[in-house]
């Protein structure tokens, strides 16, 4: 157990000598595709002729390439006889597959630790956690050795890495990414996350434009959690920027800034948050609001307190359901060293507890616990009334309706007295939340050993809120002065910024997030 010990699987490992054993030392990729041969001529683009790019893929998305693993010991040769709908979409458009990055085992975990397949380091001189679980997507972009990466994110597995990697890392609305052979960790919270060094590649794919249609408007009659054509097209109704209205250059920069209202949501400025951090957040508001002609303005989101908790009694529930058929009768490796577990006992019982690392099978006792019929009352039941809660709170703060939920209103006495009331109605409504991804730097391997379950569960606290909504939101890198950051080694002093938008309004906040990230790698900390 992480409380007890090292991780199964982890190494820590020092110096390297090539490039070749640099990157190895990184443990990014379970498995790669080969290089291509340069005396052999690139193979012809498919029709319509799209841009050529890179894509690492997370190993829990099923590609007939390569093995999926979900870096687990219990599927080490598995190979999946169909395509995720993901993978064959981005194929079409232009992509070229280099491999499948390792991650937290079935993407349980925050660092890239629980891993069959050793953890995931961001750095070649020292062990630094990569974030997770999609450290090895972030990586894989990072180093260069990616365009563009898939990642999954339940509770922030995309927009986590992203922040520790300095990379950008983009969780969608609920519904809009086909999630159909991804392997499901809990399923209603599940989406299918983009990683790459800069916004408009992602932007691009996601959105689209004038001459190529984007992956919002392709459902998947595969998938039960994608949205159908009827409803993605009243999601889009009075949304800009899916029909060309934010294009290109159209608004850029400056002007894509000017009027956009951010709150800063009160409930996010924690005790634990780095005070880097925490003074990196106050300069980039100040810098959109004083120069770039932005409204910042406080928020309250009274139930966010309660959102991890939450969180951790729902996400472990579902899991356990999900991995109930990895017994190696059904499905799985089958321990056959061992001798027959039927007499007296369970069949499958050693090869679960050969095949599952132990946070698999602490959040699989979890989840067991909550849904048994004397707890499930008190934990999963109650855990479900918070997510509404959540999600209340959200639509409460944001000036565009959810189109699936009545507009609410708040009830002024659940409000912080410190924020201004707009009118008698209520407080000035946003466009889109400004807070930070997570809240520290990227910490070292040898420190993340010494941390207890809970405390790396904490690393999750400001980006469950939007998956427990379904919300999209994106992490860009966010400049941290020097000396914040001066204690970590291989860092550059990037944290993660992240922004959250309502429903389905992830064309805006795409556009939006390409000019805040522009804007800030022009503004050098001090």
């Amino acid at each position: 157990m992480l409380a007890q010990g090292r991780p199964r699987g982890l190494r820590l490992r020092y110096g390297c000598s090539s490039t070749g054993q640099q990157r190895r030392l990184l443990n990014h990729f379970i498995s790669k595709a080969p290089e291509p041969e340069p005396t052999q001529p690139p193979p012809p683009p498919p029709s319509p002729t799209p841009t050529r790019f890179t894509l690492a893929v997370k190993d829990n998305i099923a590609t007939t390439s390569h093995p999926t693993t979900c870096a687990s010991a219990f599927l080490t040769t598995h190979r999946s006889p169909f395509e995720a709908t993901i993978v064959t979409q981005l194929r079409a458009r232009g992509a070229r597959l280099v491999g499948k990055t390792n991650l937290d085992e079935f993407g349980m975990g925050s660092h890239s630790v629980h891993s069959a397949a050793g953890a995931v380091s961001q750095s070649q001189n020292e062990p630094i956690s990569s974030g997770g679980s999609s450290g090895g997507s972030a990586v894989a972009v990072a180093a260069g050795e990616a365009d563009l990466a898939l990642g999954t994110d339940t509770g922030g597995s995309v927009r986590l890495p992203a922040a520790y990697c300095g990379v950008v890392g983009f969780k969608p609305s609920y519904g809009m990414l086909s999630r159909f052979g991804v392997v499901p960790y809990a399923n209603s919270l599940d989406t299918v996350g983009l990683l790459a060094r800069g916004v408009g590649m992602i932007r691009g794919l996601v959105v689209g434009g004038a001459t190529k249609k984007g992956l919002w408007g392709e459902g998947d009659p595969r998938d039960p959690t994608s949205l159908s054509e009827g409803a993605r097209g009243r999601c889009v109704a009075g949304r800009e920027g899916y029909g060309g209205v934010i294009d290109g250059g159209e608004r850029e920069g400056r002007e894509v800034l000017r009027g956009v209202r951010f709150g800063i949501p009160l409930e996010y400025n924690i005790e634990e948050l780095d005070p880097g951090i925490r003074n990196a957040w106050a300069k980039a508001a100040n810098t959109l609001q004083h120069e770039f002609g932005a409204r910042v303005v406080p928020v309250s989101l009274p139930s966010t307190r309660h959102a991890l908790a939450a969180y951790y009694v729902i996400a472990p529930a579902e899991a356990s359901s999900n991995l109930a058929k990895y017994d190696g009768v059904r499905y799985g490796t089958r321990d056959s060293d061992a001798a027959s577990d039927a007499a007296g006992g369970v069949l499958y019982a050693a090869s679960r507890g050969k095949g599952f690392g132990d946070e698999v099978k602490r959040r699989i006792l979890l989840g067991s616990y909550t849904l048994s019929s004397e707890a499930m009352d008190n934990y999963f039941i109650k855990a479900q009334r918070v997510r509404r809660l959540v999600r209340k709170d959200f639509n409460r703060v944001f000036a565009l309706d959810n189109p699936l939920h009545e507009r609410e209103t708040f009830d002024l006495t659940d409000l912080d007295e410190s924020i201004e009331m707009e009118d008698k109605w209520g407080p000035e409504e946003v466009d889109f939340l400004l807070c930070p991804t997570a809240p520290t730097l990227a910490p070292k391997l040898a420190d993340v050993m010494k941390q207890t379950p809970l405390d790396a569960y904490m690393n999750d606290v400001f980006t469950v809120p939007a998956s427990l909504a379904g919300l999209p939101a994106i992490s860009i890198p966010m400049p941290v002065a020097s000396e914040a950051a001066g204690d970590v080694a291989g860092k550059s002093g990037a944290a993660g910024l992240q922004l959250i938008g309502q429903y389905w309004d992830d064309a805006r906040l795409l556009a939006v997030a390409d000019a805040v990230m522009n804007t800030l790698q022009s503004v050098t900390p001090r």
